[in-house]
């Protein structure tokens, strides 16, 4: 009978191995010298951070921006936003280099960044606030326009933000040219007059309803804000005033008919839904029936019966 023989020594290892090891030691000893001479070698000094130079410093060249920021709501960034004495380089970035070169390559001028770069600058602040002013989407965010194309950061209040209908419709106009257009048709709404502005019905920053709506009372459409008689809820209710909305059946900014309909007449409006289906019911859409001649002038407003087309408390004809 044969015994297992004994577990193999250290002196017995196989050939391969051994081999292995001393193939790693030459290469360790490289590395231990590497590491030896890096020890050795003069530290290098970190390069100098530009520092700031605050405001008083700025104020100095820039003595009539100085003294214009000063009467804007920025200038309190000193001590809300831990900016004390050195409000400017809160946008500009460091300037103790720019004070001492004047060199305009030395700062940071937003005006001549690109759109989105200028708002992420003006976002470092006005994000995720309260107002809408904490975001920037929908058209204007799209068209890359930026803040600064809307507010003037060194001016006047007023300059800041456009309080006055006025200065906000000529604001919006620069661009919106054929919009404003709209407003000088016959029958619109009072924006020429100053009676009200864009942003009583558009908010510029942005919204999730299309064409950057605003909305009342919630989630209702900006519209109700002034024509809360329209306001439901109704037992009977016009599927298009619940469906799509006022546009449905009205330019907004203006139009030729005294109800600013996308119609010239009330009867061609109505008729796009009421007409040539096969549904042959005035509550869903239909002909009209046969006592409706069209060619009575009686029978070509519609809403001289109908009168309640936006919502019925009484009846499902919309009658009065």
């Amino acid at each position: 009978m044969s015994w297992p023989s004994p577990l193999p020594s250290a002196t017995t290892l196989p050939p391969q191995r051994s081999r292995l090891g001393a193939g790693l030691r030459p290469a360790l000893g490289a590395v231990a010298a590497m590491l030896f001479f890096a020890a050795a070698l003069p530290a290098q000094p970190e390069q100098a951070k530009p520092g700031y130079a605050g405001s008083e410093t700025c104020s100095t060249c820039h003595e009539d921006i100085a003294k214009a920021f000063g009467r804007t709501p920025h200038q309190a960034i000193d001590k809300k936003r831990g900016w004390e004495t050195k409000a400017c380089e809160s946008c500009h970035g460091p300037g103790s280099k720019h004070a001492e070169s004047a060199s305009a390559d030395d700062i940071r001028n937003p005006a001549k960044l690109a759109a989105s770069d200028q708002d992420k600058t003006c976002l470092t602040c006005h994000r995720n606030q309260p107002t809408h002013v904490g975001r920037v989407r929908a058209g204007h965010a799209r068209s890359q326009v930026s803040c600064n194309s809307c507010h003037t950061v060194h001016q006047t209040p007023d300059a800041l933000v456009a309080r006055k209908a006025v200065n906000t419709n000529q604001q919006c106009a620069r661009c919106h040219t054929s919009t404003w257009a709209e407003f000088q048709r016959p029958h619109s709404h009072r924006l020429a007059e100053g009676a009200m502005s864009c942003v009583d019905c558009h908010n510029p920053h942005g919204s999730f309803l299309p064409k950057s709506l605003q909305t009342v009372s919630a989630n209702e459409p900006g519209c109700l804000k002034c024509h809360g008689d329209k306001r439901g809820p109704f037992p009977y209710d016009h599927a298009p005033v619940k469906l799509e909305g006022c546009a449905s059946c009205h330019q907004p900014h203006g139009s030729s008919n005294p109800r600013m309909l996308t119609r010239h007449e009330v009867r061609l409006q109505c008729l796009e839904c009421h007409a040539n289906t096969a549904v042959q019911t005035a509550a869903l859409g239909g002909v009209p029936p046969a006592i409706h001649d069209l060619r009575s002038p009686r029978f070509r407003n519609c809403t001289t019966c109908h009168q309640k087309v936006h919502g019925s408390h009484v009846n499902r004809m919309f009658l009065r």
